[in-house]
């Protein structure tokens, strides 16, 4: 229905362009004007316009530059093009005249690429936005381009699960708007095509793993993982919901508009650039180890009363090397009865008790990432094109881990007698993996037996994988039958992936007329991925070995017209007038096969199991019909006002509910032309926004359908309550912002304020499983986000042979719940974590982590049992919020002749992290805080007991060491293993030498070199004991943010790049 409504949209529009415009030939009896339009090089501008000024009569440039006009020998011709200064023309009867435009110094970042691909000067925009250049993102190259975001961005929130080589990274835009953690990606546009954000996780749904389950999370990458930074162009960033209003329900959440590089006409013949990059990655923090007590309890000691340590039972007394905690005997230059990694049993003598400080940090190796890519690109006055191949091969810092990269990328443009303009845009990119790391709190993780790992245990135990003559049978794990050997995890448990994804889109557009012009574009992103999964025999999970194979394939296709009219400027006024359309489909397809108990050790075939495969299969459809306008009128270039209103129907909302409006205004005031301001005040502009933004949910919501159960056959039935009438999410937003400029644009600032409150959430709450099901679908919940953004930019220096260019970034947010679902629930599990829980109450944030924390006296002290151990409180309770206060970056960029140096520091202040692996090795004395009390043998906890009579006394009571560590920093206790996630990183700093022109003459051939020095991430600065506060834990596909769950180690980067230029 919607296709034959925009096809007759498009047919109306085609038809009426004649009658609307018949003024305009019956006004052309004046003589011609002809001419070319270049910029301040002598390059022709196609699409300038060239009005007679007082008149509705003018003419858009075309591929060469070239105008031809009617005008009366006395008119005055009005020139401008986006990002130069309009110039006026006297005729003078002159019958040809060329017109050179300058560029126009009071703009900043004077073309902006919006919604929908619309090219827009940045002084007419009512909202906030950012661009991001492509040389930006490849100036210290991390493995996800996602990354190189940080610091650059005011209200960019990124947030990443620490996984390892790929590390998917979720993209959010002023503070979460939905309870739902996946409901708040920004929308990722690639050249005019949306692209699918999520990770698609591995079938399991919690990073706590340990010792259960036939799978664990492993982040085998998400769309934007793949995109090419060399490719890219420059990055726009959308950040209110004015901005991204034409999107849809796909953009609730903001716009990342990405854009790729095109082909060039700037020089002649065939361009070529060739790009090599080579980098190293070394951990960048470790935790803070104790190497001076060694595997034991404290409570063994032999018959002279003192400690021992025994691997299996011997003379000093019984087996005190099967437990995992660090309580043991001190190195002291002592001898033990231990491990003999030659004979795989006990040693047949008394081995030195000595430390090994490598046993954990040398299972790591510095890893790599080779680069390389060429491009050639070229074109005339008619067409151009651009093609790049590039390809990474990354090997991680754990063996046996990383993966190659191959992309191509396709762009050119051609345009036909002037009026019709052909372009299309190729990115394929294929990934492969044969291993891909587990992560979290698991056995099939490294990061469990980092955890477990004793300090008195060397790497040389484990480096034989299986015992002798048991081969791909029994592994070699001497200290415990829960903690898996190391190298068999890299080497063995291995989670391979292939994926191939293409993003591409075909366009049209055609002049009608030089006022109007209609847009059409298909555009399609697809990605088939191939994983596979291997558990060999013996290990915790899997006795007898496992296998699992499982393919995903999705696409989305968006085909989609845009007709527009422009009113060449008529006296004060200027008018430009779209409408169109979108047909959005997605389909989605997965299947997973899997086997336990093979029958014949290391051969991993699903026909090797000892019973049938389970298989289970997910096909979801989805479709979003769209129209919509939009309007931009300005006022003499002073004024500025943009209408925009969109109509979806999507497909996964009931039928009477499943048209949604939203409209948006946005306007733009430049004060210092509308106001006498001193002359030093380049711009002065004033933004205010208001808009509205729908959001569908996921399908097959609205009514009862099977799922799978593990009997061939048959179903079961659902337990989820559908909802036959709940609404779209509807978010509300209002922003206002003020941008100035100063001493020619050497000084700047741009301040927003915002404020947006989503309704109408789409919510699974809990139902009393009387009523036959376990919860129900509805729409429950508003919850509101105020916030403040600065960016602040200089030019203190500006000589020729010395520059020096500074930004600031900073912003803060505000997340606030305002209501759930009134009557039924007064919280709303947003995830778990171990024992943490993110948990949404009334007057709380989404971000807010709860759990079981110390019972406190009235004065805050710690309530301590008469054993001389914390209080376990009854009930769990606030413990902090995951967001923080705010986050900034200060970036400085300097260029001394051929030299370019830039440094980015960035950071947040403020929020909490709660870690499972700090509980974890606190608990078993592996941290060097755990120390305190060996001594003496014995701990006095700091805080209060409560007496009979309701006084309070201090604690007097000695505890162990170990049964104090144990229960002060159990599990369970929360606020005990929280910490500030405050941190400051020296993000990025890079030094670039350019060959001067002079030199590279001589060669005849070379147009450009340079080559440059660079570091990611060299230094962190941080109250956080573990590795990294800039993590979160994996939950299948979730990235939960604020919890820590068996995080691998975050790394430091240094490289080498060299670029030619042919």
């Amino acid at each position: 229905m919607l296709f034959s409504a925009l096809a007759r949209v498009s047919q109306l529009g085609a038809a009426g362009i004649p009658l609307l415009f018949l003024g305009h030939s019956v006004l052309a009896q004046s003589p011609a004007v002809t001419g070319l339009v270049t910029d301040e090089k002598g390059q022709p501008l196609p699409g300038a316009t060239v009005v007679v000024k007082g008149s509705t009569t003018g003419a858009t440039t075309d591929a060469e530059g070239r105008y031809r006009v009617q005008a009366a020998p006395d008119a005055t011709l009005l020139v401008t093009f986006i990002g130069y200064t309009p110039q006026e023309v006297p005729v003078s009867g002159q019958e040809a005249l060329n017109v050179q435009l300058a560029p126009d110094a009071k703009q900043l970042n004077e073309v902006v690429v919006t919604a929908l691909g619309i090219k827009r000067e940045q002084k007419a925009l009512g909202y906030a936005t950012q661009t991001v250049s492509g040389e930006s993102l490849t100036n210290a190259r991390p493995n996800n381009f996602a990354q190189a975001l940080s610091g650059k961005v005011a209200g960019l929130n990124l947030i990443s699960p620490g996984s390892g080589p790929v590390n998917s990274t979720r993209i959010s835009l002023r503070g979460d708007n939905s309870l739902n953690p996946n409901g708040n990606n920004a929308l990722i546009v690639l050249d005019g095509v949306p692209m699918n954000s999520g990770l698609n996780g591995s079938g399991v749904s919690s990073a706590y793993g340990a010792g259960s389950g036939n799978d664990v999370p492993i982040d085998f990458g998400n769309g934007i993982a793949d995109i090419n930074p060399d490719d890219i162009a420059s990055i726009t960033v959308l950040k209110g919901a004015s901005a991204t209003a034409l999107y849809g329900s796909r953009a609730a959440n903001g716009a990342l508009i990405i854009t790729t590089k095109s082909g060039s006409r700037q020089h002649k013949g065939l361009g070529v650039t060739v790009n090599s990059n080579y980098s190293v990655n070394t951990v960048l923090k470790w935790p803070d180890y104790q190497y001076e007590y060694g595997q034991g309890t404290g409570r063994s000691f032999n018959a002279a009363g003192e400690p021992y340590y025994s691997y299996g039972a011997s003379a000093d007394g019984a087996n005190t090397g099967g437990t995992s905690s660090a309580f043991g005997p001190k190195f002291d230059g002592q001898s033990y009865f231990q491990y003999d990694p030659v004979t795989q049993a006990q040693s047949t003598e008394r081995l030195p008790w000595v430390p090994y400080k490598d046993n954990i940090k040398g299972f790591y190796r510095t890893g790599s990432t080779l680069t390389n890519s060429v491009a050639l690109e070229g074109g005339n006055q008619t067409s151009s094109i651009r093609a790049s191949v590039t390809h990474s091969k990354n090997e991680w810092i754990m063996p046996n881990t990383g993966y190659d990269r191959l992309t191509a990328a396709v762009s050119a443009q051609h345009t036909i007698a002037d009026k019709l303009k052909l372009a299309t845009k190729v990115n394929f990119t294929n990934r492969w993996s044969d291993n891909l790391p587990a992560t979290g709190y698991n056995n099939q993780s490294l990061a469990y037996f980092m955890i477990f790992q004793n300090p008195n245990v060397p790497l040389d135990a484990y480096r034989t994988i299986w015992k002798t003559g048991q081969e791909q049978i029994d592994q070699v794990h001497p200290f415990s039958s829960f903690i898996d050997n190391p190298y068999l995890i890299a080497y063995e448990m291995t989670n391979a992936v292939d994926t191939r994804t293409t993003v591409g889109n075909l366009s049209a557009t055609y002049q009608f007329t030089p006022t109007v012009d209609l847009l059409v574009r298909s555009g399609l992103a697809a990605t088939q991925e191939e994983r596979e999964q291997r558990r060999p025999y013996s290990t915790a999970n899997f006795q007898r070995g496992y296998y699992k194979q499982q393919t995903i394939s999705q696409y989305e296709s968006n085909t989609d017209f845009l007709l527009t009219y422009h009113q060449p400027k008529a006296g004060r006024f200027d008018l430009r007038t779209s409408v169109g359309g979108n047909v959005m489909y997605r389909h989605f397809r997965g299947m997973d096969a899997e086997v336990e108990n093979l029958v014949i050790p290391g051969v991993y075939k699903l026909t090797n199991g000892a019973s049938n495969p389970l298989v289970n299969s997910v096909i979801t459809n989805r479709q979003i019909n769209s129209l919509y306008a939009l309007a931009s009128l300005s006022f003499e270039d002073k004024i500025f006002v943009d209408l925009t209103g969109r109509n979806d129907w999507s497909s996964t909302l009931p039928r009477q509910n499943n048209s949604f409006f939203y409209p948006s205004i946005s306007s733009s005031f430049i004060l210092n032309e509308l106001l006498p301001l001193p002359a030093s005040i380049s711009l002065a502009k004033l933004r205010l926004s208001a808009a509205q933004v729908g959001n569908d949910t996921d399908p097959y919501r609205t009514r009862k359908y099977y799922g799978r159960s593990d009997f061939p056959g048959s179903g079961s039935v659902p337990t989820t309550l559908h909802n036959t009438d709940f609404k779209p999410e509807i978010t509300t937003s209002y922003e206002a912002g003020a941008e100035y400029l100063m001493l020619q644009g050497r000084l700047g600032a741009d301040v927003t304020v915002y404020q947006n409150v989503t309704r109408n959430q789409i919510l699974e709450v809990p139902l009393d499983p009387t009523t036959g099901y376990s919860k129900a679908v509805l729409n429950a919940g508003k919850v509101r986000n105020r916030g403040v953004e600065v960016v602040l930019h200089g030019r203190p220096v500006d000589a020729e042979n010395f520059k020096w260019k500074t930004t600031v970034t900073w912003a803060r947010n505000r997340n606030r719940v305002m209501s759930l679902a009134e009557g039924l629930v007064d919280q709303q599990v947003i995830g778990t974590g171990g024992t943490a829980t993110l948990l949404a109450t009334v007057g709380g944030t989404t971000g807010d982590i709860w759990g079981y924390g110390f019972d406190r006296a009235p004065d805050g002290q710690i309530l301590y049992t008469k054993d001389g151990l914390p209080v376990q409180p009854a009930n769990i309770k606030y413990i902090g919020r995951a967001f923080a206060d705010w986050k900034g970056g200060f970036l400085n960029e300097f260029q001394v002749r051929n030299f370019r140096f830039s440094i980015l520091f960035d950071g947040q202040y403020g929020g909490i992290i709660y870690s499972q692996t700090h509980h974890k090795m606190t608990e078993q004395g592996k941290l060097k805080h755990t120390l305190r009390g060996r001594e003496e043998g014995y701990i006095i906890g700091d805080g209060v007991v409560l007496n009979a009579d309701g006084s309070y006394a201090p604690n007097t009571k000695q505890v162990i060491p170990a049964a104090y560590y144990a229960e002060y920093y159990r599990r369970a206790n929360i606020e005990a293993n929280s910490f500030d996630a405050s941190f400051l990183k020296l993000r990025e700093t890079r030094i670039d030498y350019t060959i001067p022109a002079t030199l590279l003459a001589r060669t005849k051939a070379l147009r450009g070199a340079t080559i440059g020095l660079y570091g990611r991430d060299l230094a962190l600065w941080t109250k956080f004991p573990m590795f990294d506060p800039e993590t979160a834990a994996l939950n299948g596909s979730t990235i939960l943010p604020g919890v820590e769950m068996g995080q691998l180690p975050s790394t430091r980067t240094m490289g080498v790049n060299l670029t030619l230029q042919f």
